[in-house]
């Protein structure tokens, strides 16, 4: 069974979410919160799988909640949004969360995320992630951190990286290397290990953050 508690400051929201998860066998709605303070709170203490995790809220944003409860290792973040270049999912994304919905996102779409965050996977496409990140970096003039944390990256991971933050897929990834996808899937994961980072969505961030890939390379 996988716990879920929703986080927004719209009742009616809350509601419309419970409706959908509660209807599955294997999801359950374990609490709600109207805040992000709140979502702190019964985050550490429900230890729910997933929080479904509004942004623009009163109290404490959903941003920076989302960047105390994944600190706090208390659950997963999956941040809904209602558009998708809005800059707060951005920054929800490079607090931690394992990715973001649009608040219009049919029912099947998000019961599939919520289960699909639950069992470790992120469920933002690069591509999207790419879209915000190029918006975001060029509005603030580009890097944010210190590219000597790639150092412990072979050259081919590099490579790897680069392509991952473009938005390939890791059959798109092995065509242009000449790999196997096993060995691209192989490559990836020791790109996360020795980065220290979670999913796919983190290691675009951190490309981007780190200017390996700039903001508008195709």
């Amino acid at each position: 069974m996988v716990r879920v508690l929703l986080v927004d400051d719209q009742e009616l929201m809350r509601m419309g979410f419970r409706m959908v998860l509660d209807a599955q066998d294997d999801l359950e709605v374990v609490g709600e919160a109207g805040n992000g303070a709140d979502a702190v709170e019964l985050a550490e203490a429900l230890q729910p799988d997933v929080v479904l995790m509004d942004v623009r809220m009163p109290v404490l944003d959903g941003v920076e909640a989302t960047r105390r409860i994944v600190a706090a290792d208390s659950a997963k973040v999956l941040v809904m949004t209602t558009f998708d270049l809005d800059e707060y999912a951005l920054s929800a994304l490079r607090s931690g969360a394992s990715g973001f919905l649009l608040k219009d996102t049919p029912p099947e779409s998000l019961v599939t995320a919520v289960r699909s965050v639950a069992s470790g996977d992120a469920v933002v496409a690069p591509s999207v992630t790419k879209r915000l990140l190029d918006r975001f970096l060029g509005a603030h003039g580009g890097r944010l951190r210190d590219a000597s944390v790639l150092d412990v990256l072979t050259d081919r991971e590099r490579e790897v990286l680069v392509l991952v933050a473009k938005g390939l897929s890791n059959a798109e990834i092995a065509g242009k290397l000449f790999l196997s996808g096993a060995t691209v899937k192989t490559h990836l994961g020791r790109i996360l290990s020795k980065l220290d980072i979670r999913d796919r969505v983190q290691a675009v961030v951190l490309a981007y953050e780190t200017g390996l890939v700039k903001p508008g390379e195709a």
